[in-house]
């Protein structure tokens, strides 16, 4: 029997109604490149259990690395007696059968050793060298997992994968005013990873930033490339499609369900089945089947997102978007999860980003965008700085490079004003949050206001 297993007998043993057990053995291969150089190999095995009771409707948790289930069972009810009863849960998910995703688990990745993956960490440097480079910095991070999950309702799954994710800071000094560019990959497969291009879209980013000029405050165009549509998507667009947020109405789009909310051509869905997709997995933290759930669908609001515990609340089912993030990447065993889409994607449009840019008769170019967040969530004001990356567009040209600018617009607005959805669908990964796949795409009549 598995530790998981283990778990689940010895809390039915002892009369506890129910229990989930989520076990976890990792290996983490990091290397941290500083001063345009591999400064730190580290390399992580790491095995914990996360376990969850639900005892006379309590729920008490308990996570840890010395792997004595009893123990740890005894100690989480021991603490859920003074917890408050949530009348409203129903039971653990019960097994079911789940989709087939295809390019999630790599041998090369599994059989990788440091001086292999140092090889690619130098290659990454190597392609962003430049001579109008100052510095590069970044990371490298390979993690190999061993995911486990069951508990008291028969729920009984398993599952090992891998994920390969490559980061490169390029900054320049050189010029009127410091500038940088960033380049990132993500992949399942090593053989899908694109080392030399990480490198390579970091040092253009910067080079082609280098002596900016301020722009005007004004209402102008604005397209955003991959990267900074993904950080609109994690910080500004998905808390609003999270069921507990849209009952209690503090989403911007509470009550729109069925209404229209953006232009025909807009299309956003979270994809757990997407072949080599970051976040793509076949069943949920909990247990529970993913499937491709429709937040917008040709620009009509269609639904929320929620786990068990949240869908009961409201009284419906689980849409399979119970989460146990781990890092820098992967699952974990934190024994409540959180709630989030695994791959919300903003469906291809059907021009090419260069199109794209030559039908703009005038606007910026923002490749990525810092500080992103709500500033009034229930109306979906938000704001976010944009510091390097940035071009004048005019006439359908990328004419000049751009100083800072502070973007102040609204969610709603946003979604009515797009005119533009390219088809370069592109996985990316925001800081400190789950990836999004999104292509570039243009927004008129947004504010914008130099630094």
């Amino acid at each position: 029997m598995s530790i998981c297993s283990d778990a689940v007998s010895y809390a039915k043993k002892i009369g506890i109604d129910e229990c989930e057990s989520v076990f976890c053995s990792k290996r983490i291969l990091t290397i941290r490149i500083t001063d345009s150089e591999i400064a730190e190999i580290k390399e992580n095995f790491d095995q914990k259990i996360g376990i969850r009771l639900v005892h006379k409707k309590r729920i008490s948790s308990l996570q840890s690395t010395i792997l004595e289930p009893t123990k740890i069972i005894d100690d989480a009810l021991k603490s859920s007696k003074n917890l408050t009863q949530r009348d409203f849960w129903k039971s653990l998910p019960f097994d079911a059968k789940t989709h087939n995703v295809e390019k999630t688990n790599d041998s090369s990745l599994w059989n990788l050793d440091s001086s292999m993956a140092a090889d690619i960490a130098q290659e990454m440097i190597n392609s962003s060298s430049h001579q109008k480079i100052t510095r590069i910095s970044g990371s490298l991070n390979v993690v190999c997992e061993d995911y486990e999950i069951a508990n008291t309702s028969q729920l009984q799954k398993h599952e090992k994968a891998t994920y390969i994710s490559g980061m490169i800071n390029a900054d320049s000094d050189i010029g009127s005013t410091p500038v940088s560019g960033i380049g990132q990959t993500n992949s399942r497969m090593l053989a899908d990873f694109d080392a030399e291009c990480v490198g390579s879209e970091a040092a253009e980013m910067c080079v082609n930033s280098l002596n900016p000029q301020s722009c005007e405050s004004e209402r102008t165009t604005v397209v955003f490339e991959p990267m900074a549509v993904g950080e609109l998507l994690y910080f500004v667009f998905g808390p609003n499609f999270f069921l507990k947020t849209y009952s209690e109405t503090r989403s911007c789009f509470s009550e729109k369900i069925g209404t229209r909310i953006a232009v025909n051509e807009f299309n956003l869905f979270d994809n757990p089945h997407a072949p080599n997709g970051l976040g793509s997995k076949a069943f949920d933290d909990e247990g529970v089947p993913t499937i491709t759930t429709p937040f917008i669908q040709d620009g009509i609001f269609n639904q929320t997102y929620s786990d068990s515990y949240n869908a009961f609340k409201e009284g419906v089912l689980s849409s399979g978007n119970a989460c146990r993030p781990g890092s820098p990447l992967g699952r974990s065993t934190e024994p409540i999860p959180i709630v989030t889409p695994h791959n919300m994607t903003i469906g291809a449009g059907n021009t090419n980003r260069d199109n794209l840019i030559t039908d703009t008769k005038r606007g910026i170019l923002v490749s990525r965008l810092w500080y992103t967040y709500p500033v009034n969530p229930i109306k979906g004001d938000f704001s976010c700085t944009a510091r390097s990356g940035i071009w004048i567009i005019e006439n359908g040209e990328i004419k000049k490079p751009a100083r800072s600018v502070r973007i102040i617009h609204n969610l709603p607005v946003l979604l009515q004003n797009i005119s533009a959805i390219a088809d370069n669908l592109r996985t990316v990964l925001p800081w400190a949050a789950m990836p999004v796949t999104a292509p570039t795409i243009r927004c008129d009549g947004i504010s914008i206001n130099p630094i």
